[in-house]
């Protein structure tokens, strides 16, 4: 056998299996001659952009979540498209899975299929090669510790609430190491749970998808002043600040163009005006998708008018360097989220990145509500020099698997946190 053959793809395969939310999803198995395997799963999120790679599901199994169609087109499409290709060469296998694809979307074999393919093949040459993940994804370039953010209140699609807005989001920034700051926002976490169960009762301590609370709050000012007199409390203010991931889409109306919120219905110009009042009472240094992902001169509108808050698209941009680009040409954000499942493989989310820093754009790793156990969010947040990582509460073995392997890439490999340089 040559040196090769040992990278040389073998075998690919699928298997169904269930995610967090107890739906299925796809895990992708790739083994080289060599004898080196490892999978990738494809995440996935309820509040999705109507521009994102389409899952490949089955209409007739599972309320139409199952993915046997998909574990099929990886044994009858990827595994005779791919077999033979080195491991190590990410960009050539990538492209033959949106060749053999076909579509703008991934809508003929699957954004889940290509997307878990895509996560195995860089895990199993990271693997072979003996290297960190993140190393193998960043080079000597990635040594730092992305920021945390970490969703603590849910609301939007995420909750059982009357809160519009879909995230409420914890920002340690004020410390010397990801420990530290992952350690401060487990004391805030926990609480805010008696917070919680003495106002509210014991009933609205349960968790949602992404680990946060979801009490029966009403209003955005009143989901920000229980955090802020949390972190108050506990002598945390300075050093954690708060964020919101709006989704603002979700509670958009269409006929009208009004936002419906708190109990009114806003233009896209109150609505600024009202997140620009919020930013100057709260210390709100994030957010996320605050107006529909149609509207890009909404979005450059606020982002010119606030200067300590980062503006980020996730439905805006979808992962997609073509709408990124249109973001950029307006000045329209100063963040973006990266979800690989969102555009399908990761040789296209190298390629956002990059063009999203080369625009003054930070990063921000992004998990789904819909995940597995598997930590490969952390080392690709890592990989990329992200900003932050945004991966949840501290709770949820799906969420705190990939809280716990950045511990360990701090620990283990005495990487700096980014902090406030973020």
């Amino acid at each position: 056998m040559t040196l090769d053959d040992f990278y040389s793809i073998k075998n690919v395969d699928g298997l169904e299996i269930v995610d967090s939310r107890g739906n299925p999803t796809i895990r992708v198995f790739v083994r080289t001659v060599g004898g080196i395997a490892a999978y990738g799963d494809a995440p996935a999120g309820a509040s999705k952009g109507s521009r994102e790679a389409i899952e490949v599901r089955d209409p007739d199994r599972v309320g139409g979540m199952g993915v046997e169609r998909a574990v099929k087109n990886v044994r009858d499409y990827v595994y005779p498209a791919i077999r033979g290709m080195d491991v190590r060469d990410q960009l050539a296998i990538d492209h033959t899975l949106i060749q053999l694809d076909g579509t703008p979307n991934k809508s003929k074999i699957g954004g889940n299929v290509t997307i878990a393919t895509s996560i195995a093949v860089a895990k199993v040459a990271a693997k072979a090669q003996g290297v960190e993940l993140f190393n193998y994804i960043g080079g000597s370039s990635a040594n730092l510790i992305p920021v945390p953010l970490l969703n603590v209140i849910n609301g939007g699609l995420h909750g059982g609430n009357k809160l519009k807005v879909q995230e409420f989001i914890l920002i340690p920034a004020g410390f010397g190491e990801f420990s530290e700051s992952l350690i401060a926002s487990v004391e805030i976490y926990r609480k805010l749970k008696q917070v919680i169960i003495s106002k509210y009762g014991k009933i609205y301590s349960g968790l949602g998808d992404e680990g946060g609370y979801s009490p029966p709050l009403e209003s955005v000012d009143q989901a920000l002043e229980l955090l802020s007199s949390t972190i108050e409390e506990l002598g945390f203010k300075g050093k954690v600040s708060l964020g919101i991931d709006a989704a603002a889409t979700d509670f958009f109306n269409t006929s009208t163009e009004k936002y419906e919120i708190d109990g009114r219905a806003l233009s896209p110009g109150e609505l600024l005006d009202f997140y620009i009042e919020l930013a100057s009472k709260y210390d709100l240094v994030y957010m996320e998708d605050p107006f529909n992902e149609n509207d890009l001169q909404s979005f450059a509108e606020l982002n010119s008018k606030v200067q300590n808050m980062v503006i980020v698209g996730d439905d805006l941009y979808t992962t997609n360097v073509e709408y990124l680009r249109k973001g950029l040409r307006l000045r329209a954000t100063g963040g973006v989220i990266v979800k690989p499942n969102q555009v399908g493989t990761l040789s296209e989310t190298y390629q956002f990145c990059k063009e999203a820093l080369d625009g003054f754009n930070k990063i921000v790793v992004s998990h789904r509500s819909g995940e597995t156990e598997d930590s490969f969010v952390a080392d690709l947040a890592v990989g990329l020099s992200a900003h932050f990582v945004k991966t949840g509460a501290p709770a949820r073995g799906e969420r705190t698997s990939k809280y716990n392997r950045l511990l360990e890439i701090e620990k283990i490999h005495h990487l700096r946190y980014r902090g406030k340089s973020a």
